[in-house]
């Protein structure tokens, strides 16, 4: 399910009724159709040009921050997903998170900064695997193709499952739209 979320932190151009309706209706996310700014094009009266138009509009002017899409991994049949933190040389992490993510196991790829001296890792990788043993194989032909065998990293499977979901709005008098976590 794609999932958006919004910050105002400029003033929001005010929004007309197909932009309110158009938030509203993909606020739980795009449908799961193979057209999906068609269906919700149908939905709202709209062609799918004028849908996505708007969607654009509103990411230029920041109404929209962001599209991001959430991956249920177990619906998809993957039982193990695990966390991957990289040491790599700075001057190193652009290059090699381009790399990583080409592979179609890495579902998410991303720097962050260390937060020295407790945690010494700057690049996350996420794989996932049918089972622990699959994503385990993932990660060691990720090392192999990559030249990581000498790369301090930690493997950080996932014990818990928590609920995903993207950002809820409000919408306000003022006609800003609100970021929420949550529902």
């Amino acid at each position: 399910m794609g999932l958006i979320s919004a910050v105002a932190t400029a003033p929001t151009p005010a929004l007309d009724e197909r932009d309110r309706a158009l938030l509203e209706t993909i606020r739980n996310g795009l449908p799961l159709v193979a057209k999906p700014y068609a269906a919700i094009a149908a939905a709202l009266g709209m062609s799918e040009r004028e849908v996505t138009e708007r969607l654009q509009a509103l990411l230029g002017n920041g109404v929209i921050k962001r599209f991001g899409i959430v991956v249920r991994h177990h619906e998809l049949g993957y039982g193990a997903n695990a966390m991957v933190v990289w040491d790599v040389p700075d001057a190193r992490v652009a290059r090699l998170g381009r790399r990583m993510a080409m592979f179609d196991f890495v579902t998410l790829c991303y720097r962050r900064a260390r937060s020295l001296p407790a945690w010494r890792y700057n690049l996350y990788c996420m794989i996932h695997g049918r089972d622990r043993a699959a994503a385990e194989a993932n990660i060691a032909k990720l090392i192999e193709a990559c030249d990581l065998r000498t790369v301090p990293h930690a493997v950080l499977f996932s014990r818990r499952r928590f609920k995903q979901c993207g950002a809820s709005y409000r919408d306000q008098p003022t006609g800003n739209i609100k970021h929420g976590r949550g529902r």
